[in-house]
């Protein structure tokens, strides 16, 4: 199931970024073996919760361990890809960087996953999310007037920028992979990810649509038709009325088509609009706001939590939400008309599949056992 049906992958497990593009590999269809270290292997692992671990299958290896790195090679000599998230120079130290792999599959995706790049000043140092973002300049653009920026979530680094540019990266490989029958390495980088995101904003910063400042613009809370605002109830709904048919029927769903206030695009007005669209909202429930424009054009929705967005209509509508291993989480995306894709399966254990694929490239039941023994493999 899925247009990635029988694309194979082996992924080095590691945190978020890289996980995240291989479940959207695994949730389009490619069989994603991810390599657990061997240690967090055994009776006592059980299977995550985390949906980004959904759909693959596991194998418990050492890779401190030459015999362990021979056996990944093998594995890698019969795969589409190899996903990897080490900081730049450490496959080469285990024994399975590019080079090597690039000798024994001359057809392999190399696709490396780091906050920073595999060159630059920062390339060997630690990051997180949030370093990434503040370097790209995106994290310069949230957050309010004359406040601090605020760190929105790891959306933009670990994922947006991350693991979906990864996994672009790995499509595009493999489409070009088609025409040439060469493998190549994959280099995303976070802190560039996170940097195409904001390219554009670039573009209305070049004509004078955008102020290097934070809350003062069209799209980062600064117009007043356009943010956030609280209701009755302490909860709050989003306004995206951006074009003039939309913002009359934002105002006259707030029964302000007639208050005489001030144009939409006098920014000297800003701040009257914005009282009183927050004084009116106040006025009612969030539930109640979101009757109200039903079925209109005003561009005004509820802001809902991590628990209620599933049980949205639409979402319920869209099957936007599916529950894996008892846990409700987003669906697979996009969606295909003619190979779609399947319900992800559950998250394995660690190790789980470690026999089982050992023992397809050949080992007999006492080799594994062995290598068991000697801490080669969880």
């Amino acid at each position: 199931m899925g247009p990635l049906h029988g694309v194979r992958v082996i992924e080095i497990a590691s945190l978020a970024p890289a996980p995240f593009g291989c479940m959207i590999l695994t949730d389009l269809g490619a069989d994603v073996l991810r390599v657990d270290r061997a240690e967090r292997c055994g009776p006592q692992a059980r299977s995550p919760l985390d949906p980004l671990s959904r759909g693959r299958r596991s194998i418990g290896l050492n890779l401190k361990d030459a015999a362990a790195v021979d056996l990944l090679l093998r594995l890698i000599d019969d795969a589409d890809v190899l996903v990897e998230g080490f900081r730049p120079g450490v496959a080469e130290r285990l024994g399975f960087g590019p080079d090597v792999c690039a000798r024994r599959n001359p057809g392999l995706i190399f696709a490396r996953m780091t906050g920073w790049g595999q060159e630059g000043p920062l390339a060997p140092t630690a990051g997180h999310d949030i370093d990434y973002i503040a370097i790209s300049g995106a994290l310069g653009t949230v957050g309010r007037a004359d406040h601090a920026p605020v760190p929105p979530v790891n959306l933009l680094g670990d994922f947006g920028g991350g693991g979906m540019l990864l996994a672009l990266g790995i499509l595009a490989a493999l489409v070009e992979r088609a025409s040439s029958g060469r493998g190549q390495v994959v280099d995303a980088a976070m802190v560039d990810g996170s940097a195409l995101l904001t390219s554009f904003l670039y573009g209305l910063r070049a004509v004078g649509g955008w102020q290097d400042k934070r809350g003062s613009n069209l799209l980062d809370g600064g117009a007043p038709f356009y943010d956030t605002y609280a209701t009755a109830d302490g909860q709050y709904v989003a306004v995206g009325a951006l074009e003039p048919q939309f913002y009359a029927a934002l105002l006259k769903g707030l029964g302000l088509a007639d208050a005489g206030l001030p144009d939409q695009q006098d920014r000297s007005g800003w701040p009257v609009l914005r009282q009183r669209f927050a004084d009116t909202f106040a006025q009612r429930t969030r539930d109640e706001w979101e009757r109200e424009f039903a079925g209109t054009d005003a561009c005004v929705s509820p802001v809902l939590s991590l628990g209620e967005a599933p049980e949205h209509p639409h979402a319920v509508a869209r099957t936007a939400f599916v529950e894996v291993g008892g846990i409700v989480q987003p669906a697979p995306a996009p969606r295909f008309g003619r190979t779609a894709a399947d319900t992800p399966a559950p998250p394995p254990a660690p190790g789980a599949d470690t026999d089982t694929v050992l023992t397809g490239l050949g080992l007999s039941v006492a080799e594994v056992a062995d290598l068991r023994g000697r801490g080669v493999i969880g």
